[in-house]
């Protein structure tokens, strides 16, 4: 868990080699040439239209910077790395139509995405079957990763998830009678079910359980009855749009019980379109910008410089990804898709701006070393939190 203190107290050393460092990516050494060769190409499914969009945009903005750094330092064995990224609105109908098309087109040796664990999982079934490793960026449906040997992910299992986000609502802040809403959708619902048996094990008292549609906009007659249950906290399974939209809705209901979330909704989007009223709502998330490790600070002192913003979660998450990919390409002795899969499960402790190093579980398929960084927003930005109650 990163708090206050362990960041205060390795801030100074751990800048200071921010500051020194190379990026994450140094193939080729100070002398390495641009890459020109033929290009090896990723695969991407996700949204980049309907109501997900921002998302498949935040993607590209993390895989355009890892391939900056990729290719201007030799790409890979020379070959410059790049991606063919295919607009499926995170439709499970669509997913599976580019999943078709990704698995026929013999230059692509890995696929990436989509963006939620339904619309990847409609499409497992057919990379299972042609040997073409899919990787999940953000697919933290514990069954994502089920479907067989060719379906791994970098994203946290909900069922490891949401047990640390009651944890952190109910022994940290203090939450003993919790109202949830969730996303009616299989993640939303899959996570919920997981954060109401971690709370309840953790002995609080679940009051109510609302669910909503990814389309609604509307929440003042939900939150009502949420206010009606008296709970003294109040729990969201969304993104940020959402979130943010109910936060706003929840003053107007007269609910002023203190909210968390998952950390799907940590995002500037979130402050920018909430408002006043996102002050004071918790979260965590695996990413967070003042975090002094090397590789945190390198990546955001370059993201800054190449986009004039401060990243979010889904930019390092993309960012990660692709670094990964150009690690695992790298030690391939070659691109036989296969030997790609085979590669990614022996391949170790990769530098990772989430997970400091990347290493696998090759049962799961999964990343190992989960960290959680408690955040609140005060101030109109994400701080870490201090461990004292807003109320």
């Amino acid at each position: 868990m990163i708090t206050r203190r362990t960041l205060l107290q390795s801030g100074t050393a751990a800048l200071a080699l921010a500051s020194a460092g190379s990026a994450l990516v140094q193939a080729g050494g100070a002398l390495a040439q641009e890459a020109t060769g033929e290009p090896i190409f990723l695969g991407v499914s996700g949204p980049l239209t309907g109501p997900n969009a921002q998302y498949g945009a935040q993607w590209k903005q993390g895989f355009d910077l890892a391939l900056d750094q990729i290719n201007s330092s030799g790409g890979i064995k020379g070959r410059p790395l790049r991606y063919i990224f295919e607009d499926t609105q995170s439709d499970p109908k669509q997913t599976v139509a580019v999943a078709q098309k990704f698995v026929a087109d013999k230059r692509i040796v890995a696929e990436l995405g989509d963006f939620s664990s339904p619309a990847s999982m409609a499409a497992s079934p057919i990379y299972q079957r042609a040997g073409l490793l899919q990787f999940g960026l953000t697919n933290s449906h514990p069954d994502f990763t089920k479907t067989g040997d060719f379906i791994w992910s970098n994203s946290v299992s909900q069922a490891d998830e949401q047990p640390l986000n009651a944890a952190y609502a109910v022994k940290r802040i203090g939450f003993k009678r919790i109202a949830v809403l969730h996303l009616n959708t299989d993640w939303g619902r899959t996570s919920k079910d997981h954060f109401v048996a971690a709370a309840k094990a953790l002995g609080a008292e679940i009051v109510a359980t609302e669910g909503y549609l990814p389309e609604e906009k509307d929440f003042r007659s939900t939150l009502v009855r949420v206010r009606d249950a008296n709970p003294d906290g109040l729990f969201l399974v969304s993104y940020y749009a959402d979130a943010a939209l109910i936060a706003r809705q929840t003053r107007q209901t007269g609910l002023t019980v203190p909210i968390a979330a998952t950390s799907s909704i940590y995002s500037p989007k979130l402050i920018e379109l909430g408002g006043d009223a996102a002050e004071g709502i918790f979260t965590a998330s695996r990413f967070f910008p003042e975090d002094p490790r090397p590789e945190v600070q390198n990546f955001v002192t370059s993201f800054k410089a190449k986009y004039g913003k401060e990243p979010d979660a889904f930019n390092s998450y993309a960012y990660d990804t692709v670094i990964l990919f150009g690690q695992v390409l790298r030690e391939a002795p070659n691109y036989e898709r296969k030997t790609i899969r085979d590669t990614l499960a022996s391949i170790k402790d990769v530098p990772s701006v989430i997970y400091g190093k990347a290493s696998f579980d090759t049962q799961t398929r999964r990343v190992l070393g989960a960290r959680n960084a408690e955040l609140i927003v005060k101030g109109g930005r994400f701080q870490l939190w201090d461990g004292k109650a807003i109320n």
